[in-house]
């Protein structure tokens, strides 16, 4: 049987680019679409933030033309394996475009002068679809993920004109977060790149002279794919659509929700370097230890009696953090000690420290990202906090219960599928949901969690319970092997 070809193409990818989730994502699929047999590839910018020496680049092509900006730009291409795999990761160099600086240089960018982020991406997405002559390798299909990458399929339907080669390569978009949809002026787009509004039907699709990438994405690409099944139901709808539900809407027949997973060679409490004593489902003897270790670091008393809670998050607004900060002194008139770890938007950040400096004596927060840290705290909490608003897929939840820490969530995206609302009458369950986007609503899942922490053995259940939950990447990959499969058929 022919091994299927798929090149992903993203802005991040762990461990080489890593800014947030999707670098996670990028990171980890490939290797388990590898091991299915599928030739999967990646390909990134060459960013000037990327240690050449420390990930082996070696350059394999030079001097490859890029028609852009009425001119034409010239790439190299370079190569290497992706950590401890055998998935070959593509990084395109150019020093004007791709080069400078790091992943991002802003947020999603402004209509009104076009963004050097803009510039950067819509480059990249022209400059992927050059690549495979000099690979003398083409993929069957190319895997988009987010708005960086949704100019691509339009792209490729203007190129496979000019280029037989390309027509019979088909695309796929993922959806990460819908909120981030590359929105920018249409024309300085199109001028970019060379075309014109006349040379795909879905050019005429804007928004007060605005293109927005996504949408672009969504309309064209031969199937949707987005990060967990009810999060794929969400965005239908005008309150989770971001404005393109009604696109969505349109092509819901090739929408499709496929959880992500973990690394859960990387995420695993018996074999974790970055935490003070390792353990097992079966043994949680050590959990105790990183409790203490957790409670000493963040000056706070070291009673294993006491329940600890824990919050890593980029610091966003849909993370429900308000909800938390509205409830501090109620978490602390019950006796508990809360974490807390992130980095990102101003206001929650001295939200967070407000937080911490009411409530010295119970509350801990540090405003960073810290992956040593964040280990810690997933392996000493006695409990995982994700209030989130709206959540596509949520990893923080599924790590907490790799360690064993028990997660209080709201019932949203990711978070509903994975966690089950635990049932006092049966002793089933995997953690605490609430439904409501009220703070009130969270502190009365937080309080159902403590009144089943007064009950060691019954917590215990739920601990070892919810360390053996799967959250391996096999599983998703076996379900985009058979996506990919069906695309190809159609």
């Amino acid at each position: 049987m022919k091994k299927i070809k798929v090149l992903f193409t993203a802005a991040e990818l762990n461990p080489m680019a890593k800014v947030g989730g999707l670098a996670d994502v990028v990171g980890a699929l490939p290797k388990a679409l590898k091991k299915l047999g599928i030739d999967v590839r990646i390909v990134i910018p060459k960013y000037g933030s990327i240690d050449a020496e420390k990930y082996s680049l070696k350059k394999i092509a030079d001097g490859i033309e890029i028609p852009f900006k009425h001119s034409t730009e010239k790439i190299g291409l370079f190569e290497t394996l992706l950590p401890n795999s055998q998935v070959p990761v593509y990084c395109i160099d150019n020093y004007n475009y791709l080069g400078q600086g790091g992943v991002y240089f802003e947020a999603n960018g402004s209509s009104t002068t076009l963004s050097r982020e803009a510039k950067r991406f819509t480059f990249f997405s022209r400059a992927c679809l050059e690549i495979f002559a000099p690979l003398n390798w083409y993929p069957d299909i190319i895997h988009c993920h987010d708005w960086h990458v949704g100019l691509v399929p339009l792209l490729l339907k203007i190129q496979t004109k000019k280029n037989p080669r390309l027509q019979n390569i088909k695309t796929v978009i993922s959806i990460h977060n819908l909120e981030y949809q590359g929105r920018y002026n249409a024309q300085q787009i199109m001028d970019l790149v060379g075309i014109h509004s006349d040379d795909y039907p879905t050019l005429s699709v804007l928004h007060d002279g605005d293109l927005i990438s996504l949408q672009q994405a969504i309309i064209i690409s031969d199937y949707i794919s987005t990060v967990s099944p009810s999060y794929a139901a969400e965005i239908l709808t005008p309150e989770y659509g971001a404005g393109l539900n009604i696109d969505l809407a349109k092509r819901k027949n090739r929408l499709i929700g496929i959880l992500n997973g973990i690394d859960v060679d990387r995420f695993n409490p018996a074999t974790d370097r970055d935490i003070s004593a390792t353990f097992t489902a079966h043994d949680t003897t050590g959990k105790k230890i990183c409790k203490t270790t957790l409670q000493k670091t963040c000056g706070f008393p070291t009673n294993k009696k006491i329940p600890l809670l824990g919050l890593v998050s980029r610091l966003a607004e849909q993370k429900g953090l308000e909800l938390v900060a509205e409830i501090a002194d109620d978490l602390t008139k019950m006796g508990v000690q809360l974490v807390l770890l992130g980095t990102g938007l101003p206001s929650l950040e001295a939200l967070m420290k407000k937080m911490a400096d009411n409530h010295p004596k119970t509350i801990h927060c540090k405003i960073a990202f810290d992956a040593k840290f964040a280990q810690q705290i997933y392996a000493g909490a006695d409990m995982f906090l994700m209030p989130s608003k709206f959540e596509p897929c949520g990893l923080g939840q599924m790590i907490a219960m790799r360690y064993g820490t028990v997660p209080v969530v709201r019932a949203t995206g990711g978070l509903k599928d994975t966690v089950i609302d635990y049932n006092p009458a049966t002793n089933q369950g995997t953690g605490f949901v609430f439904t409501g986007y009220t703070s009130r609503e969270l502190l009365v899942a937080i309080e159902r969690a403590l009144s089943l922490y007064q009950e060691p053995k019954k917590w215990h259940t739920i601990v070892s319970r919810i360390m053996c939950e799967d959250f391996s990447w096999r599983s998703s990959a076996e379900k985009y092997q058979k996506l990919y499969n069906n695309i190809i058929n159609f």
